[in-house]
């Protein structure tokens, strides 16, 4: 009892204030290649069975996860030196002086292969201002609330797919890395790498778009490509005092069309609930202006393809139309178009008016939908029901529906020249904006259960429009690229004023 007592005494003294002890990489890394290699030799001199090879793989994942557990731990230990006195006694970071302290401390650090103890010498305020204490290897390894970039990048991914929820990353964090984190730990850890990655999206997503705009020009195929632009709002719950209240969310799209009019890409943004949509409108602006701006061949087609609804239409009134080329100041030509499917919707809102129950109807439906991407189809359309409607009298409900519908197409007819958009290679249907609604917003944040604040729903459709753009791994090296870049002298001590730390 003696011995133990003396022995925890030892390990206690050790963990609180010094390395333990400083071996090789290949020593520290050999017990845990033996008893892979063991594994191994065991399974092979077995019998072999299903069972035997399924406990295999997943007791050989667990021996390498620990294998580079070990390593990591070892290589991150050996950033700063054993000796504490190899460092300078005195730095200067962001204009204010740090002084080291006498002996390293512990910190756990999660990473990919699981949880490593990192020993790191830290520096406190020198004129005791209150910043807390400083570790320059914690800022030159890039760890952010104890968390290394690698696993930080896996945590916001796993976050920002379909169909996740909390629990669900949490269990893949301890099933995948041996890590066993708490809501408050993955929600710190996420926000950081969300906002880093916003503020890089609108560079990345140009990028992309130009990268598209270039594939569709080189291209073969009978028209111009295309650059389609679309938005679309969609019902989104927030919590209120007493219950739920319920706004629109928005979604925006960029869409490159080859040649041959077929999708090459899209590019995303979505914005939680607000009054008239503006940072909406104000991102996608932003984001086409900058596209055209970088484009420096001819202009592709352009084309505005949404519902009729208030916000699409006065974006396309107050922004789009009376939009001028950012370099040469020539007015663009976009091409408005109103959603195919919402207007056959009133096709059927007015063969219902006119014809009610039956066969009528749907027959005459379907003749308009094929009238209505026809040369002059909306004309055509809207005469053939008006010489139904003059054939009878309709009353009541049946006489608001017909006309609510009719005037819908009646005044957006300049708006419904499908078979000129087909000719061109235009899209006819926003499908690829209504999609975006509900692989953004519906697949992720309205799972049955779930409340959401702004702020918290704000941070995953950030990562969630990186996701379905394609641009996630550009958009987090970029991250990366802006951490504080930390210089720390390893070889030799300095005086107070030798070093100064830049970031």
């Amino acid at each position: 009892m003696h011995l133990l007592a003396v022995a925890a005494t030892l390990g206690a003294t050790r963990s609180a204030g010094s390395h333990p002890p400083d071996l090789d990489a290949e020593d520290t890394l050999a017990p845990a290649w033996a008893a892979l290699v063991q594994l191994l030799r065991d399974f092979a001199a077995a019998p072999a069975s299903p069972s035997a090879t399924f406990a295999l793989e997943q007791q050989l994942r667990e021996r390498v996860r620990e294998l580079g557990r070990l390593g990591l731990e070892w290589a991150y230990n050996h950033v700063e030196p054993q000796d504490v006195t190899a460092l300078p006694s005195h730095v200067e970071f962001e204009s204010t002086p740090y002084t080291r302290v006498r002996r390293p401390t512990p910190q756990i650090v999660a990473t990919l292969f699981g949880k490593v103890r990192l020993w790191r010498v830290g520096y406190r305020p020198t004129h005791r201002t209150g910043e807390p204490t400083l570790f320059p290897v914690a800022l030159q390894l890039g760890l952010a609330a104890g968390a290394t970039p690698a696993i930080a990048e896996r945590a916001a991914y796993y976050q920002s797919e379909a169909g996740a929820t909390q629990r669900r990353t949490r269990q893949r964090l301890r099933d995948e890395h041996g890590l066993r984190w708490g809501i408050k730990k993955l929600r710190e850890v996420v926000a950081r790498v969300a906002d880093g990655m916003a503020a890089a999206r609108h560079d990345v997503q140009v990028q992309n778009i130009l990268r598209l705009l270039e594939q569709a020009w080189v291209g073969t195929g009978p028209h111009k490509p295309v650059l389609s632009v679309g938005r679309d709002g969609i019902s989104f719950g927030l919590p209120v005092r007493g219950g739920t209240v319920f706004e629109v969310a928005t979604a925006g799209t960029v869409t490159v069309m080859n040649r041959r009019g077929r999708r090459l890409g899209t590019v995303y943004l979505a914005h939680t609930p607000e009054s008239k949509q503006g940072t909406m409108s104000r991102n996608l602006t932003r984001l086409v202006t900058a596209v055209l701006q970088a484009w420096e061949r001819p202009l592709p087609r352009l084309c505005y393809v949404t519902d009729a609804g208030d916000n699409e239409a006065a974006y396309y009134a107050t922004v789009l139309r009376p939009m001028r080329h950012p370099r040469t100041g020539d007015r663009l030509d976009w091409v408005r178009v109103v959603d195919y499917d919402h207007a056959s919707e009133r096709l059927w809102a007015m063969a219902g008016a006119l014809f009610g129950p039956g066969r009528q109807a749907p027959a005459w439906v379907r003749r308009m939908q094929t009238l209505l991407k026809r040369p002059n189809g909306i004309r055509r359309v809207l005469t053939s029901a008006s010489v139904h409607r003059s054939r009878q009298t309709l009353k009541g409900k049946r006489r608001t529906a017909f006309d609510k519908a009719y005037n819908y197409l009646r005044t957006r007819t300049k708006f419904l020249r499908y078979a000129a958009y087909q000719r061109v290679g235009i899209p006819c249907g926003s499908g690829v904006t209504e999609a975006a609604c509900k692989t953004i917003v519906t697949q992720r944040l309205k799972l049955s259960g779930m409340r959401w604040t702004k702020g918290g729903a704000q941070t995953i459709l950030d990562l969630r429009v990186l996701n379905l753009s394609g641009v996630w791994a550009e958009a987090y090296q970029r991250l990366l690229r802006t951490f504080p870049s930390v210089t720390v002298p390893t070889y030799a001590t300095c005086g107070r004023n030798e070093l100064t730390i830049a970031a």
